[in-house]
């Protein structure tokens, strides 16, 4: 059986472009949407096995134009939604969990919005809902995204800098990422990323009034993991959803910033697993 860090590349020819994707594991279908400037290698591996070993069929991939895929590279979150569902059909997966961290989060809520049959359970990670916001993202994250990183910007951006135990963490999920040695995609070029974003940030960060009746009226299951020192989507936009949105879960890990499934990979595994399996 492949792994993370074992499963090919593959790719689909679908609507004009060539999606890349890996796909291992067996079990219930899981497509996960990517986060800004990532690429299938931006996943911890630690999280994807521990979704493999749960009973998953994981499906990553690059959107389009960016990594290993081609095509017109945007982050236009319709795009990155249509690169989804696209990629469902092409696999002739009629049905699956969607997941999606940060813009990918976005992309996911934007499938489930405009066909939700095709989503059975959606599992969004360090992301922002639709509408107003009672909490704006810190401007920190608009520099960092704009330069080459290094690894305390990685400890800025996706743990949290003064938790010792959050920064080990983060080493330790910096030594699994890198040991993918071949077969990986092409970094995105931040040089083009950055300037997608603006100058700072927004609110609404995602003004998505249909998007936001969707989810008050879904009946799919839909969590939010997050962290408590999002910098980027602060958790708390979430919970003062709590009580509209009638299928909302919400996990909060402690001293955690955008990247919580990295720094509780098994637990985060785990809990999607408990929750694509017992909610309905």
């Amino acid at each position: 059986m492949s792994t993370a860090a074992t499963a090919p590349t593959q790719f689909v020819e679908v609507g004009g472009r060539r999606l890349a994707y890996r796909d291992f594991g067996a079990g219930t279908p899981l497509l996960l949407c990517l986060r800004f400037r990532g690429t299938m290698d931006s996943w911890d591996p630690a999280f994807l096995d521990g979704l493999a070993d749960n009973g998953f069929r994981v499906i990553i991939f690059d959107y389009s134009g960016l990594g290993s895929s081609t095509g017109e590279r945007t982050y236009n979150p319709a795009s990155l939604a249509r690169d989804a569902a696209d990629l469902l059909g092409a696999l002739q997966i009629e049905k699956a969990a969607v997941g999606g961290w940060s813009v990918g989060g976005i992309a996911a809520q934007i499938l489930l919005a405009t066909a939700p049959q095709r989503v059975s359970h959606l599992v969004l990670i360090a992301t922002t809902p639709p509408g107003q916001l009672v909490k704006s993202g810190e401007p920190l994250f608009y520099e960092l995204a704009k330069r080459d990183n290094d690894f305390e910007d990685v400890v800025a951006l996706f743990f949290e800098p003064k938790s010792a135990a959050s920064r080990l963490a983060a080493e330790q999920s910096e030594q699994r990422i890198a040991g993918r040695t071949t077969d990986l995609s092409p970094a995105v070029p931040y040089e083009w990323a950055g300037p997608q974003l603006g100058d700072g940030p927004r609110n609404p960060m995602f003004p998505a009034d249909a998007v936001l009746q969707a989810l008050k009226n879904t009946k799919v299951p839909v969590v939010h993991i997050g962290g408590d020192h999002d910098i980027i989507f602060p958790v708390e936009n979430w919970h003062a959803l709590a009580g509209e949105l009638p299928t909302l879960r919400i996990v909060t890990f402690p001293e955690t910033g955008h990247g919580p499934q990295h720094q509780y990979p098994k637990e985060s595994a785990d809990y999607i697993a408990s929750f694509v399996k017992n909610a309905r």
